[in-house]
C-alpha cells in the first residue's frame, strides 16, 4: 500500500472504565477520524459506546488504524518515500508512505531506525522513564472514607504512595457513586524505586527489576494491609469490602528529563531551565528526512497535553518540509 502518512504508536482502545486516565481522549480522537468505529458525537456518549474494531482498518478509508502491528524497521528508500516493516501475527509486512511519525518509546527508536545519525541515536538511547504501578481496587462501599472525612491520602513511606477514591463524574448515561453504601473504585499508585540515595537512573532500573520479580500475591497482601491500617478507625474490613484488585505494571511508565552530568532528574519545570545540550530529548526528536518523532518522550514530560503538543509539532515539521 501507499499512503501519505504512517504513524507508529502502540494503542489500546478498549472499553473505557471511569478513572481510566486518557483512554477517553484516545477514543474521541479515533471516532473523529473514523466515525463508523463508534456511535455518538459527544464526550458524554463516548463513555458507554462500544467500538467496532472491524471499522478501524478498511481499504477505502482515508484513515486506517492497524492494531497488533509492531514496527521493526523504518527507513527511507529514497528522498520522497519511507518504508515501514511491521510484524502482524506470524507475518511480516511492508508499507510505504511519504512521511512517518515515530510516536513510540524513544529508547527503542535506534533499533528500528538504523539510518539515524549517531548523535541522535545516542540521545534517544538515553531516554529515561520512571516505573509506575497503577492499582485499581473495587470496594463494596466507601463508608470508612466517609466516616474519616477523607477522599484521598498521600503516603510517602507506604507500599502505595498515593491513594484516592474515583473522581465523582456525571454524564448523560453514567453517574459515579454518590452514596457511601454504593460500590466504588479506589486508585492506588506505587513508584517502585530504591530510597537509598542511589542515582535516579539506577533507582529506576531497580524498580523495573522489582516489577518483574514481584508476584501478584505480594501486591495483594500489601494493598490489603495498607488499607486496613489506614482505614481501621472508619471500620474498614478488607476481607469484606475489597471485591477485586487489578495491578497494572508499567516498567517504562512516566517520561522524565534527566541530566546525565549532575545525575539529577527533572520531572517538573526545572528541566526546562537546563541548557539545550543537556536536554537530550531535543536532539532525539530532531526530524530526519521524512521521519519525525512525537510521544511524551519528545518533551520529557508524562502529560497528555505534552503528547498532543508533540504530535502537532511532528506533523507540522513534516508538512513544512514537504
Amino acid at each position: 500500500d501507499e499512503c501519505g502518512l504512517v504513524v507508529h504508536v502502540p494503542a489500546v482502545l478498549g472499553h473505557v472504565i471511569l478513572g481510566e486516565g486518557n483512554a477517553s481522549v484516545a477514543r474521541l480522537i479515533v471516532r473523529r477520524l473514523i466515525p463508523d468505529a463508534a456511535s455518538g458525537s459527544t464526550m458524554h456518549d463516548i463513555i458507554s459506546t462500544r467500538f467496532d474494531y472491524s471499522k478501524l482498518d478498511q481499504p477505502k478509508q482515508p484513515v486506517k488504524i492497524r492494531l497488533n502491528s509492531t514496527a521493526v524497521n523504518v527507513q527511507h528508500i529514497n528522498e520522497k518515500t519511507v518504508e515501514i516493516t511491521y510484524v502482524e501475527g506470524q507475518s511480516t509486512n511492508r508499507v510505504r508512505a511519504k512521511n512517518c511519525v515515530m510516536a513510540c518509546y524513544h529508547a527503542i527508536v535506534p533499533h528500528i531506525c538504523p539510518e539515524l545519525p549517531g548523535k541522535q541515536k545516542e540521545a534517544l538511547r538515553k531516554t529515561i522513564r520512571m516505573p509506575l504501578v497503577s492499582i485499581s481496587v473495587l470496594l463494596d462501599n466507601w463508608n470508612a472514607f466517609k466516616k474519616l472525612g477523607i477522599k484521598s491520602a498521600y503516603c510517602p513511606s507506604s507500599f502505595a504512595s498515593d491513594v484516592r477514591l474515583a473522581y465523582p463524574l456525571k454524564f448523560d448515561d453514567y453517574e459515579s457513586a454518590t452514596k457511601p453504601d454504593e460500590p466504588i473504585m479506589l486508585h492506588m499508585y506505587r513508584i517502585p524505586v530504591a530510597g537509598d540515595g542511589t542515582f535516579a537512573r539506577e533507582q529506576f532500573r531497580l524498580g523495573r527489576h522489582e516489577l518483574l520479580a514481584m508476584p501478584f500475591e505480594v501486591f495483594e497482601r500489601n494493598i490489603r494491609d495498607q488499607l486496613a491500617r489506614m482505614l481501621k478507625d472508619g471500620g474498614f474490613d478488607p476481607a469484606r469490602e475489597i471485591k477485586g484488585i487489578t495491578v497494572n505494571r508499567w516498567p517504562h511508565g512516566y517520561a522524565v528529563g534527566y541530566n546525565y552530568e549532575s545525575e539529577s532528574i527533572g520531572y517538573f519545570s526545572d528541566r526546562q531551565e537546563w541548557p539545550d545540550e543537556k536536554r537530550l530529548w531535543l536532539t532525539g526528536r530532531t526530524r530526519y528526512g521524512r521521519i519525525a518523532f512525537a510521544n511524551s518522550d519528545a518533551n520529557a514530560s508524562a502529560m497528555n497535553e505534552t503528547a498532543i503538543e508533540q504530535a502537532y509539532r511532528a506533523t507540522q515539521e513534516l508538512t513544512n518540509a514537504s
